[in-house]
């Protein structure tokens, strides 16, 4: 489970970002500073299910599509890494840093035993807070998606086909949830 690695609540992205590169995420949220161990191979294998399914469909639908570890930081006391997002996609990534990400179409966190609480409650939030449009926890146990909005007090449950429009001018992407973990379970 993410933990706080220290009890105290001020950290700032710049510590953030001096801590070593061990193997481990390291976020913080609010100025708390979580820590999550390398994730599980089912973790991994659908993660980058997803991901083939996203990065064509941004390119055509004008979004960059990046799995973690990338940071997304939404203040000096505020820098997440979601597993798969999505955001408007620049003209070049030339001259564009993460620090250039403003908005997120979609957040993408795959559970983990040692990442759920942390996924539901606090990255739930912290989404809303941030307008991110789409936030989605995927589940491998249960075969499913909780997909949230910002100004959704519950989320909604998908079992079956996953439809994703974030821009109207373009087609939706439909994703067959049993056929997705069909495929990455082997069963």
């Amino acid at each position: 489970m993410p933990v706080p690695a220290q009890a105290r609540s001020d950290w700032t992205v710049a510590e953030l970002q001096s801590l070593p590169n061990d193997g481990n995420r390291y976020e913080i949220i609010d100025g708390v500073l979580y820590v999550t161990p390398a994730p599980r191979l089912v973790h991994q294998a659908v993660l980058g299910e997803l991901y083939l399914l996203l990065a064509p469909y941004g390119k055509v639908a004008g979004l960059g599509v990046l799995l973690s570890p990338a940071d997304v930081p939404f203040s000096d006391r505020t820098l997440v890494q979601p597993d798969l997002f999505a955001f408007p996609a620049p003209s070049s990534l030339a001259n564009f840093g993460y620090t250039d990400i403003t908005h997120l179409d979609v957040a993408i966190e795959v559970l983990s035993p040692s990442t759920a609480r942390v996924d539901r409650s606090t990255k739930r939030r912290l989404y809303q807070r941030e307008g991110v449009d789409e936030y989605w926890i995927v589940d491998a146990e249960t075969r499913s998606v909780e997909r949230w909005r910002p100004a959704s007090d519950e989320g909604e449950q998908i079992t079956g086909t996953l439809t994703w429009q974030p821009r109207p001018e373009h087609a939706a992407l439909v994703i067959d949830l049993p056929n997705l973990f069909r495929e990455v379970l082997g069963e």
